[in-house]
């Protein structure tokens, strides 16, 4: 009678060993992507998830498309207590399916990223402090439980503070707030010359939550007919994942000749609109090394409410000085 339980306590024991082992290998860390001031809404809260393998070979775990299956949140008081999970994430673990995935290999020294709304994950419909991990489920969630054979990564710990709802502007807009000054950022309106400079000018202090302000991501987005496709053929959080994903990329700077390269200098050279679509066109010198490199960015701007956002955008290389 004593031998199964003297099974149990090995594997236990083993799975314990594995699971240091694992942690030992692989760093897994939270950040948000886009760091700001959160209220009480349906706002998405974006946290960047990366898994980095310091191990010898490659680390290898299953993705599930539905990320649900692969990675959760715990979110809690300052007191320690839970906060519920959000509806939608009861409904996809409640419901009979097949969970599909892929199997992803990172290499020695690699990293693998991706982007997810902590409001898909916990019920943040009050204001407060809170403290938010996340759990990564190598082999899969289990709503079951029990042993898996491997135990799920644990994170490091942000603290999360969510405010009451915040009041819209006179215009309708919703307010959004500067992180460094904590003044309420809203669009103005600006003409399509400012608009750009605003943006410029951002940029060059590093302050994203003001660089994307006139950003019209939704629409950049459409620029690329792959893109396109697939923003047409996803469900609505679909859709949010994309627009997270790139606006990543692009605080990133992981496209040559992006609009979040930064320019040490840059000069307005002409500005051309009428009532819905205006042109701006802009010199930019970036140090590259030891030369300066010259490129000519054309910004596409559209009106609506009154409002310029930047929808679109050219690069042509004018050599170097």
């Amino acid at each position: 009678m004593k031998q199964p339980y003297t099974i149990i306590a090995l594997t236990a024991l083993l799975w314990g060993i594995g699971s240091a082992d694992l942690s030992a290998q692989v760093a897994f860390t939270i950040r948000y992507y886009d760091k700001r001031i959160y209220y009480v809404s349906d706002a998405p809260i974006y946290v960047h998830v990366t898994l980095t393998n310091n191990g010898p070979g490659p680390f290898r775990f299953k993705l599930a498309d539905e990320r649900a299956f692969s990675i959760d949140f715990d979110v809690r008081t300052m007191t320690n207590r839970a906060v519920e999970p959000a509806d939608i994430l009861v409904r996809k673990r409640s419901r009979q399916q097949q969970v599909y995935f892929r199997e992803i290999a990172i290499e020695s020294g690699e990293s693998f990223s991706f982007v997810e709304d902590l409001r898909s994950y916990a019920d943040l419909q009050q204001s407060g402090s809170f403290i938010v991990q996340a759990k990564m489920y190598p082999e899969l969630y289990r709503e079951t439980g029990g042993l898996i054979g491997v135990r799920p990564l644990e994170s490091n710990r942000l603290s999360l503070s969510i405010r009451p709802p915040a009041i819209p502007g006179p215009d309708g807009l919703p307010l959004e707030m500067d992180v460094e000054t904590n003044a309420v950022l809203v669009r103005e309106k600006l003409p399509p010359d400012d608009v750009v400079r605003y943006l410029l000018t951002a940029r060059q202090k590093s302050q994203w939550e003001k660089f994307f302000l006139y950003l019209d991501l939704e629409a950049m987005l459409a620029r690329d007919s792959v893109r396109q496709r697939q923003w047409l053929a996803e469900s609505e959080e679909g859709r949010l994942r994309m627009v997270a994903r790139y606006r990543l990329e692009i605080q990133n700077a992981a496209v040559q000749d992006d609009i979040a390269n930064l320019p040490t200098e840059f000069q307005i050279e002409r500005t051309t609109y009428n009532e819905i679509d205006g042109t701006v066109t802009v010199q930019e010198k970036f140090r590259i090394g030891t030369v300066t490199e010259r490129k000519r960015y054309t910004y596409y701007l559209h009106r609506k409410d009154d409002i310029w956002t930047i929808v679109d955008y050219l690069v042509n290389n004018l050599g170097t000085e």
